[in-house]
């Protein structure tokens, strides 16, 4: 089943159900799917429609800070309830540990050693474990790989 197979049958049931959070969260997911393959002119790959799903939990987290922030727990507390819905579409996200020992794996199989690589090395990340690594995460580990 494709995503948007997923989507449309989870929006209904969404919608039968009367749950207002994950029916919104689920059509801006959705306009956002739309938008992205109306700029690009055709369908989108499966890792295109990943990098709008992780865009848009990143963008979540973004606000949810800032209504903290802001003292809006409510509206923060909302954004929270958005990502675990937008997740439920994402690969399995790594843990720390199990990116360790990818981001070494990647390491050793491109021969890479130092610092000057990094951007070889986050890119290859990025292509291979999209939606599953943070790239923050990625990052640090990566600096602590190359020398």
């Amino acid at each position: 089943m494709s995503l948007r197979e997923r989507l449309a049958e989870d929006l209904k049931a969404a919608m039968r159900a009367k749950d207002v959070v994950a029916r919104e969260c689920l059509r801006m997911i959705k306009t956002g799917l739309d938008a992205a393959e109306l700029q690009k002119g055709a369908a989108l790959d499966e890792s295109e429609e990943l990098e709008v799903l992780v865009r848009a939990v990143k963008t979540r987290q973004e606000s949810a800070a800032q209504y903290d922030e802001g003292g809006r727990e409510d509206l923060a507390s909302k954004e929270r309830a958005e990502i675990v819905i937008v997740e439920r579409y994402l690969p399995k996200a790594l843990s720390e540990d199990e990116a360790r020992q990818a981001l070494a794996a990647l390491v050793a199989e491109l021969g890479l050693s130092e610092k000057k690589q990094m951007g070889q090395l986050m890119k290859a990340v990025m292509e291979r474990y999209r939606g599953q690594i943070d790239g923050k995460l990625a990052s640090r580990i990566a600096g602590t790989l190359l020398s």
